[in-house]
């Protein structure tokens, strides 16, 4: 399908300490995955571009300019960031399906989703209260937040727009210098934001975008003396060197990692209920989502009912173009990342799996110069198996049937990931009652997949550390300090009568 309004593309030059300029590292070739076709070549940042925005960044954070502004004039500059990419969604979205091959569906909702994370921000910025804290003796005592100074925000490719927004908007908002690092594989829609950020009016400096190599820019950002904090998500392994890297300088960082979510449907769920929630959750995003809810989990006494109704669904998906607006699942981000997944179904097929629906690229030859996958389903799969353990970041879902609480809570926590899971039933207390039993960061209720800026997001074991969204994903990016001041106008009585003689 031919996409028939025509942008104009960022033109590659990455936004260095809020300047324009040529990066000097190695080089970047973005791609169109529905295609193939060559979207731009550019030439990522280098060590030394690195270098040159920190230190921009770090004399405009120091700036009373800038540092001193009251929270209610802060938070202006996020409306009008807000504004501007309302302004742009469709350009924004057009670039980020460019990007990353997604619908054009889901990156008008993404870039909508980020234009009200930066104005929710502006709002807790101008309603975020300081503390008199109770008074214990002849001082008054306040608590304070302050800004922790440039902060570093790493993103993931399969989200950008969104999941810059999530880091950049609170940063800003708490008064630092923000260094952003999107994904080489997604590095244009993180360009076009700069632009954006650049109309706002925000002082030179504060923001910068700088693609480029997680070896380089990434480990430079991370091990920096003058980074006072680093938020991530990406993968797990990363998520580790990054975490160890960090330790090494005592600074405090964000890490949103992998997942291997579980779903769980029980024998009383409102099954069409459960059946669309259950294909949005892993299918849709085509199934590159760390949230994803790659291991389903069906009562033994539904099981091969509901499976069989699953699969006829799941081969019903509209798979197609980005661009076409009846695509329910669009290609892979990068042809590299389809030969993951197809590893992935290939291996477990050969250990025993069989597969119920896809496992295969498409035939439709329209499709065949683009990353395509079709939707997967395995079946005869083990918990403990790879397939069942491991993220596999495509739309590969696993299912295994269960018979009572004990077990399917056992084995929705024997997995490594601790990231979300989903739960269906009528029985609401019963669903309650499991949610909070499973070791994970969210749980959704007879739904899946819903997100709100509002509510704090982020995962436990191989899943990461800390929470990101919410009032307090502000206070992340501040540093909290205790402030005395004396009534009595008295000297300290430890050291009066040494005073007086003198």
């Amino acid at each position: 399908m031919k996409d028939e309004i025509k942008i104009d593309l960022p033109d590659g030059k990455l936004f260095v300490g809020g300047q324009w300029e040529e990066g000097t590292g190695a080089e970047i070739t973005s791609i169109f995955p529905a295609d193939g076709s060559v979207n731009c070549v550019l030439k990522g940042a280098s060590r030394a571009d690195g270098e040159r925005a920190i230190a921009r960044a770090k004399a405009a954070q120091a700036d009373p300019a800038w540092r001193n502004l009251k929270p209610h004039e802060r938070a202006r500059y996020l409306y009008r960031i807000a504004d501007g990419i309302e302004e742009n969604i469709e350009r924004i979205a057009r670039i980020q399906t460019r990007d990353t091959g997604k619908t054009l569906t889901e990156t008008r909702a993404l870039a909508a989703s980020a234009a009200g994370t930066f104005r929710y921000f502006g709002a807790v910025l101008e309603t975020s209260d300081e503390a008199l804290t109770t008074q214990r003796g002849t001082a008054l005592t306040m608590s304070v937040w302050e800004p922790i100074g440039l902060v570093a925000a790493i993103t993931p490719w399969n989200s950008p727009i969104a999941s810059d927004a999530q880091k950049v908007a609170p940063a800003l908002a708490a008064g630092n210098a923000v260094l952003l690092k999107p994904a080489s594989w997604s590095p244009l829609v993180s360009l076009e934001l700069a632009r954006i950020v650049e109309a706002s009016g925000l002082p030179e400096g504060l923001f910068s975008v700088l693609p480029g190599a997680g070896r380089e820019i990434g480990n430079l950002l991370v091990e920096h003396p003058d980074i006072g904090r680093v938020s991530f998500t990406g993968g797990t392994s990363t998520g580790r060197r990054l975490a160890a890297q960090a330790a090494d300088k005592l600074m405090p960082v964000s890490l949103e990692l992998g997942g291997k979510s579980p779903t769980i449907v029980f024998e009383d769920a409102d099954q069409d209920l459960a059946l669309s929630g259950i294909l949005f959750g892993i299918f849709s995003s085509t199934g590159q989502s760390c949230i994803a809810g790659a291991r389903l989990f069906v009562q033994r006494s539904i099981y091969d009912s509901f499976v069989a109704r699953l699969v006829a669904a799941t081969k019903r998906l509209k798979v197609g173009h980005p661009h076409d607006p009846a695509t329910q699942v669009s290609c892979l981000v990068h042809p590299d990342h389809r030969v993951s997944v197809e590893g992935y179904v290939e291996e477990a097929v050969a250990a025993g799996a069989r597969v119920l629906a896809g496992g295969k690229r498409p035939d439709d030859p329209e499709l065949a110069s683009g990353a395509y996958y079709l939707p997967t389903i395995l079946a005869d799969v083990s918990n403990t198996d790879k397939i069942c353990r491991e993220e596999v970041f495509g739309p590969v879902l696993v299912v295994m049937p269960f018979d009572d609480e004990d077990e399917v809570i056992a084995k929705s926590n024997d997995n490594d990931y601790a990231l979300a899971c989903g739960i269906w039933s009528r029985d609401f207390p019963r669903s309650l009652r499991i949610g909070r039993a499973i070791t994970t960061g969210t749980v959704w209720i007879n739904t899946y997949k819903q997100f709100s800026v509002s509510t704090p997001f982020g995962g436990e074991k191989d899943s990461g550390m800390a929470r990101e969204k919410g009032r307090d994903g502000l206070r992340a990016y501040m540093v909290q300090k205790a402030v005395y001041v004396d009534l009595t106008g008295e000297p300290h009585p430890w050291a009066a009568a040494t005073v007086a003689e003198v």
